[in-house]
């Protein structure tokens, strides 16, 4: 396996579509999020034939649209949840230490306390017991325990906090992740191993024999009038997200569990608003608030409402930005206001629904189905368990390919850029010295592309102009945007300002002066003449205005409307949609906690 191999373009994708036209393989995959991907390195690395298909883009869907963190869930702890918190610290623990130690990093958390007396033991026993799980599973690089600090100590650690909305502190640990870049980093991976990778491809039906399903009916979106692609496979996995149910619809069985969309929404201020060190955990009447460290910037959220509209534009409302602000600011000596955001985005997360739960009480452990034989569903959980997810989904599948496959191996297969990246660090001034970079620089490679670090300056050695801060967004370089054409799967300017780079959000004007430089970069690579150069800044353009009037609207409805006056750059087409029918008798949902195979009732 070589980084090259890995490389997703549209020379790869073009020799990905034709052999999915020409091959049965042993496994289909529908939906390029944290699962899909995951779910494709799990196989891939199995020794199984494996396709991937994506509408849009690598994490278009919640997956680039989380909080950023890799953690155990405090709440969760909370809730009792004890083998939800254990997973995932287990997963943290291997990301940090093994898979993806470039790109997921220690963050220390200051909890805020704001009550005298019961709340410092109370709070602070279930962080021992975090810290105590998370020990026995392998912290990760020496991620250190909790520390308790008074309201004076917690002040010198965040100067920015007004001293009566607190009365102390509970410094400790999690994780954090640029979750877009993650999910493209399986996506790669499961590339170099052999799986074969086609964005802007939709499902739009399945194949049958009979009752069993043998694959998808697909449509390339960048060829509108180009002839059905049938996808043949001996299983197919849905790792579609919140778009389960819809994909369950085509084939007429949507199982026994439901997925609600949960809304959470995110603001970009920069880092001079706030003045403190580390990010900071706040209960609220209903959930946690988290103010995160983001680079030159912090990251407030989020959050959590029913969200019952377009799918893939969830849109953040003025009164969403108004709750941020309100929550955050009664903690804050100088308040925050709609003028010091620099960005916002909305997620959606896929929760286990069933008739009457709200949705911070739904399940975020996960749930794997056979709705009819030679389909798997997957959905639920949390970014932060993708690994195990993608492992269940695996292992239903391949019960029915009647033939011996290993277990898995993604504990121990590193992502690419990973191995040897702490080597690559630690020489990170004479690569500076090398490449002419200042060593800051190099650290921004190196935490976005490990020890892939060398294909960008092997591009900069060959012309130096690739060396240079992008116009309009200088905290990248140009050849990044480059590489992302070429080697990352970006096939639009939104994939590589949303994506690829967090322009979007981390630019007061919302990456505008920095999409025509971008759009030139990978005009070659992607075959762009000045017309389609053209289309691709007019729809930029039109994606953030929409946005941000739908940031002005005062409900979902306002917001969800505005945000629709921009189509996407290459839109979806219509469905197939079977008559929804009850599962077969012997179809079974399997939880992820259940190894017994009994049926799992819906958040449970």
């Amino acid at each position: 396996m070589t980084a090259v191999q890995g490389a997703l373009n549209p020379s790869s994708r073009a020799q990905a579509l034709a052999r999915i036209a020409d091959e049965e393989f042993d496994i289909a995959i529908v939906g390029g999020g944290v699962v899909g991907t995951g779910a494709a390195l799990d196989a891939v690395s199995r020794g199984l034939s494996v396709a991937l298909v994506e509408a849009r883009d690598i994490a278009s869907g919640t997956s680039s649209r989380s909080s950023k963190l890799i953690h155990g869930g405090l709440r969760y702890l909370e809730q009792l949840d004890f083998a939800l918190v254990r997973e995932a610290l287990h997963e943290r623990a291997l990301m940090l230490d093994r898979l993806a130690p470039h790109l997921v990093r220690p963050l220390p958390f200051l909890a805020l306390l704001s009550h005298r007396g019961w709340e410092r033991p109370y709070v602070g026993a279930g962080l021992v017991l975090y810290d105590a799980m998370g020990t026995a599973l392998g912290r990760g690089r020496g991620v250190p325990a909790q520390r308790h600090y008074t309201r004076a100590q917690t002040l010198r650690k965040f100067p920015a906090l007004r001293k009566d909305a607190f009365t102390g502190s509970i410094r400790y640990y999690d994780a954090q992740v640029d979750d877009a870049r993650h999910t493209m980093f399986l996506a790669r991976t499961a590339a170099a191993y052999g799986a074969q990778i086609a964005t802007r491809t939709q499902a739009v039906g399945f194949l049958r024999e009979g009752e069993h399903v043998t694959g998808v009916k697909l449509r390339d979106l960048e060829d509108a009038g180009g002839e059905p692609i049938e996808l043949r496979a001996r299983q197919t996995i849905n790792a579609t997200g919140v778009w389960t149910d819809d994909t369950q619809d085509m084939v007429g069985a949507r199982g026994q569990f439901h997925v609600r969309a949960s809304k959470g929404i995110h603001l970009l201020v920069p880092r001079d608003r706030i003045h403190g060190d580390s990010a900071l955990t706040i209960r609220t009447e209903k959930s946690v608030l988290f103010v995160i460290p983001w680079g030159r910037h912090w990251i407030l959220g989020t959050t959590d409402t029913d969200w019952e509209l377009d799918k893939s534009h969830p849109a953040a409302s003025r009164k969403d930005i108004d709750y941020i602000l309100d929550h955050v600011n009664r903690y804050l000596v100088t308040p925050l206001g709609h003028d010091d955001v620099e960005g916002v985005y909305a997620g959606l997360r896929p929760l286990l629904a069933g008739e009457s739960e709200g949705t911070s009480a739904l399940s975020r452990e996960h749930v794997v189905a056979h709705p009819v034989p030679g389909l798997v569903a997957v959905a639920g959980g949390k970014y932060t368990t993708y690994r195990v997810m993608a492992k269940d989904a695996v292992d239903a599948a391949v019960h029915g390919l009647e033939r011996d496959v290993p277990e898995s191996v993604t504990d121990r297969v590193p992502l690419l850029g990973a191995d040897g990246y702490v080597a690559r660090f630690n020489a990170r001034e004479h690569l500076a010295e090398a490449s002419g970079l200042h060593v800051a620089r190099i650290e921004h490679l190196l935490h976005r592309y490990g020890t892939l670090v060398d294909d960008l300056l092997e591009l900069i050695a060959e012309d130096p102009d690739l060396g240079r801060p992008l116009l309009g967004a200088d905290d990248y370089l140009a050849v990044e945007i480059l590489y992302a054409a070429t080697h990352e799967g970006a096939a639009h300017l939104e994939d590589v300002l949303t994506r690829r780079t967090r322009i979007s959000i981390e630019t007061w004007d919302r990456g505008l002066s920095a999409a025509e430089p971008a759009a030139r970069l990978v005009a070659g690579p992607l075959g762009w003449d000045e017309d389609q150069i053209e289309r691709e800044l007019q729809h930029y353009r039109a994606r953030v205005a929409a946005e941000r009037e739908s940031q002005q609207q005062d409900d979902d409805l306002g917001a969800d409307s505005a945000r629709l006056g921009a189509p996407d750059v290459a839109p979806t087409l219509p469905v197939e949609r079977l008559p929804v029918a009850r599962p077969p008798a012997g179809a079974e949902a399997v939880g992820a906690h259940d190894p017994a195979g009994e049926p799992v009732a819906p958040g449970g």
